[in-house]
């Protein structure tokens, strides 16, 4: 169930020695949201901005992608007016095919990574890191945000409990047909354990196992990762005897 988010202050994109952020913000801060609360100081500038992308990954996870990616914009060379080639992408602009070069602070820098190259970019990889940067463009603070672990705490922790619940059966096994790990469940905890397990359940239960690295699923049979098992052993040694017995692991 959805994922813990973690926001980091990644670079200075303007002249931080000439326009220091007055909240003191320093590279390598992080800001953690662990699916119930925030932790970490951040700027009441930022918040309207970056609590939004949380959201968003709390509940896609590392599928979350904003929409400008898809823009094929980015991949464009730079341009500049000519009125005579409006007959051909009727505009009228001609390609200027080579990549500009910009000063240290020009505001051309708070484009994403290898946005209007030439030659273009050989990845489709312009816009896909998520992050959010400081409105005062002085100084332009990035955050770049991740999701980086499953959540257990607020609403989730049923759904993670179930996720655990699922590692401790496959790794009993060796190994488990995805479509058949719900049949290692007896029918009682299936049905009698919020939330009740079914195929429709599964799916995004396992699916966001294996985008963590918990699970790994080859030729149809999921197993657990060595990152798995540890995260599996955590745990356990977190629970009481009469939950492990409650949940029968």
């Amino acid at each position: 169930m959805p994922f813990q988010v973690k926001a980091t202050v990644a670079a200075f994109l303007g002249d931080a020695e000439k326009y220091p952020c007055h909240f003191g913000h320093h590279k390598t801060d992080e800001i953690v949201f662990d699916g119930e609360r925030y932790i970490g100081r951040l700027c009441p500038d930022v918040w309207p901005m970056l609590t939004q992308k949380a959201a968003a990954l709390h509940v896609a996870g590392p599928r979350y992608i904003d929409p400008i990616y898809y823009y094929p914009f980015w991949y464009a060379p730079c341009s500049k007016y000519d009125p005579s080639m409006k007959r051909y992408d009727g505009l009228g602009y001609r390609n200027v095919l080579q990549t500009p070069e910009m000063s240290s602070f020009n505001r051309g820098n708070l484009l994403p990574p290898n946005a209007f190259k030439w030659p273009p970019h050989s990845e489709r990889t312009v816009a896909r890191d998520v992050a959010v940067i400081c409105p005062d463009s002085r100084t332009s603070v990035l955050f770049a945000l991740e999701a980086f672990d499953l959540s257990a705490k607020g609403f989730d922790t049923p759904f993670f409990r179930r996720q655990m619940t699922i590692l401790d059966k496959v790794l009993k096994k060796g190994a488990v047909e995805t479509g058949k790990i719900l049949d290692t469940f007896s029918e009682k905890s299936r049905n009698e354990i919020y939330p009740a397990l079914s195929p429709q359940l599964m799916l995004p239960l396992i699916e966001e196992l294996t985008l963590m690295g918990y699970l790994e699923i080859k030729d149809g049979a999921a197993t657990v990762t060595a990152k798995g098992q540890d995260k599996l052993r955590k745990f356990k040694s977190s629970l009481s005897d009469k939950e492990k017995d409650a949940l029968q692991i």
